[in-house]
Parts: C-alpha cells; sequence; structure tokens
C-alpha cells in the first residue's frame, strides 16, 4: 500500500475560492493607470491601429473617457500630450497653453477625485523625436534639463497630482525637484522612470505618441537591456536626486529588475506594462492563439508577484471590468 506524505499542497487548489482565500498576489483596478493621449481639436477621437481600444482624444472627449475610467475605480491616468506643433526646442512641452496643459485643468475640474499623472519628456514635442535638445547630432544632456524642469513646473501648476519624468537624462530628478520646490510645489511627488530600457516592445506607442525619432535611436540614454545591475544604480541615483517612486519599463522583460528593486528600495514601486506587450496579446487573441483575458491577467498578475505596487497599462480598462 502506497504511503503518501502529509503535505498535500493541492488541497488549496481544489476550488475556485479556497485558490481565492490564499491568492499571493492579487490585482486591484486601485492599482492600475490608464494611459490617456491628449491630441488638438474638438470632438477628436482618433483609434490606434496597433493599439486596439486605444485612440488619441480631444480634451473634451479625453474627460468623457477619464469619467469612464474612474467610475470604474482606477485609481489614476498618465497623461501624454501631442501638439499642434513641434520645434527643435520643445516649446510645446512647457508652454502654459499646451494640449497636457490645457487637459489637466479640464480634467481636474470634471474629475476632481482621478489622479492624474503626467509623462515629462520632450520626443512628443520635438521636431526630431528625440528625449532631449540635440547638438550636433547629439542628444545634449544638460541643456536638456532646464527643459524638462520647466515642463514639470507647467504641469504641477495645470493641477498634475505627479510628474513622471521619462527622458533617461542624467540628473533630471534634481533639476526637476529643484525647479518644483523653488516653484512652490515641494508637495508634488516625482515617480522617476529609472530603469527605462532601449526596448523593441514601445512600437505601438510611438505611433500614439507620433514620437519615433527621425534619426539615430534611444540606446545613447535609454538602458542597454542587458543590464541589470546599471538599472538598480540609476535607481538608486535617481531616489538620492529625490525621486519618490520608481517606474521600471518595460514591465515583462524586466521582471528581475522589480523584483531587486523591491527588494532594495522602500518606495512605492510602478511597472510599465507597455504597448507592445499588449499589442502581442491582443494579436494573438485575435488569431484565436490565446484567451486574452487570461493572458492578460496572467501577465498583471506577474507583474504585480514580481513586486510593483502599481502598474501603467492599455488594459486597465478591461482589467477593471475583468476583476
Amino acid at each position: 500500500m502506497s504511503v503518501f506524505p502529509a503535505t498535500r499542497l493541492r488541497r488549496f487548489r481544489r476550488t475556485a475560492p479556497l485558490r481565492e482565500l490564499v491568492r499571493e498576489a492579487r490585482v486591484d483596478a486601485r492599482d492600475l493607470v490608464f494611459p490617456l493621449f491628449a491630441c488638438p481639436g474638438q470632438g477628436v477621437e482618433r483609434p490606434l491601429e496597433g493599439l486596439e481600444g486605444i485612440a488619441q482624444r480631444s480634451v473634451d472627449r479625453l474627460c468623457d473617457e477619464a469619467d469612464q475610467v474612474h467610475a470604474l475605480g482606477i485609481g489614476a491616468v498618465l497623461l501624454f500630450g501631442i501638439p499642434e506643433e513641434k520645434d527643435e526646442a520643445a516649446s510645446g512641452a512647457y508652454d502654459e497653453d499646451g494640449i497636457v496643459q490645457r487637459a489637466l485643468r479640464a480634467l481636474r475640474e470634471q474629475v476632481p477625485e482621478l489622479v492624474l499623472l503626467t509623462d515629462v519628456c520632450l520626443c512628443e514635442y520635438t521636431s526630431h523625436g528625440h528625449c532631449g535638445v540635440v547638438e550636433d547630432g547629439e542628444v545634449a544632456n544638460d541643456l536638456s534639463l532646464e527643459l524638462l524642469a520647466r515642463t514639470a513646473v507647467s504641469h504641477a501648476e495645470a493641477g498634475a497630482d505627479a510628474v513622471c519624468p521619462s527622458d533617461m537624462m542624467d540628473g533630471r530628478v534634481g533639476a526637476i525637484r529643484g525647479a518644483l520646490d523653488g516653484g512652490g510645489f515641494e508637495n508634488v511627488p516625482i515617480v522617476s522612470y529609472a530603469a527605462k530600457y532601449a526596448s523593441a516592445f514601445y512600437g505601438p506607442f510611438r505611433e500614439a505618441a507620433e514620437s519615433a525619432p527621425s534619426f539615430g535611436d534611444r540606446r545613447g540614454y535609454q538602458l542597454d537591456p542587458a543590464n541589470a545591475r546599471e538599472a538598480l544604480r540609476e535607481c538608486e541615483l535617481d531616489l538620492n536626486e529625490g525621486a519618490d517612486a520608481l517606474m521600471i519599463k518595460p514591465a515583462l522583460p524586466s521582471l528581475d529588475v522589480i523584483a531587486a528593486a523591491r527588494s532594495r528600495f522602500d518606495v512605492p514601486i510602478f511597472a510599465y506594462n507597455v504597448s507592445g506587450e499588449y499589442a502581442m496579446v491582443k494579436a494573438a487573441s485575435a488569431r484565436g492563439w490565446l484567451d486574452e483575458r487570461q493572458a492578460a491577467l496572467e501577465s498583471l498578475t506577474a507583474i504585480k508577484r514580481a513586486g510593483a505596487d502599481v502598474i501603467v497599462t492599455y488594459w486597465a480598462k478591461e482589467a477593471a471590468e475583468w476583476l
């Protein structure tokens, strides 16, 4: 007669209620952030081919979308802007009447309880599509800092709850912290894209934000995907400069970095479940190769399991309904 061990791990897997009772990592709608893309005009809703269900929206339509997001129990949105015009100085990024600034004021009035996060970068606003000022064919780190700081302050003035610099310029967190404090916005937190990799998974986003570089690439300032120790150095430097939270991007190829950051730093960890991750599952689901709901929730759960507190994801609305 066979003798089985006393420990049987399947006991708590037997039924759905038992599995739910002992679940270790949980995804909640309040932990999700939905990206929004603001564009000029009135009554504009421009679907994006590479991001099913996502669209560029004029401010009026953006407010309607934000209402739906809030009604689903999602806690926050992350704003990106598509300006009317672009130039080498990215002047639309810090214009007090810029597209993000107008969207912030409208959203603050219409959905006051929604947390408004803003992407602080220059790529959507520069004529060349790079994340900083270009001088002699190179992205000039130090010349870019003042413009990034001005952008962050303009967002705070317009009503942003937190600013999220994603440019990967050295020293930008310190420059932004100093500018915010000097402008009377010492209570506005900085969520730094501290570990942002030069990833192949950003393709659909560049269509959404109209931000593809016109020459070269961003490997000179974004992280090499092979480097984890360097990512943790970036996190530590940004915290020392005044960052209040860390963003790691892209999420799924960087689960090890999320886990390492969670074990090392006692600050909120954000992870960006990026456009390519979303588009792959959407495309596979459309071909009947996998179940979108299961794949999406498994992906989000993996990101939480790795240690992320907050997930920026294009699935936020659908996940809120599924959950």
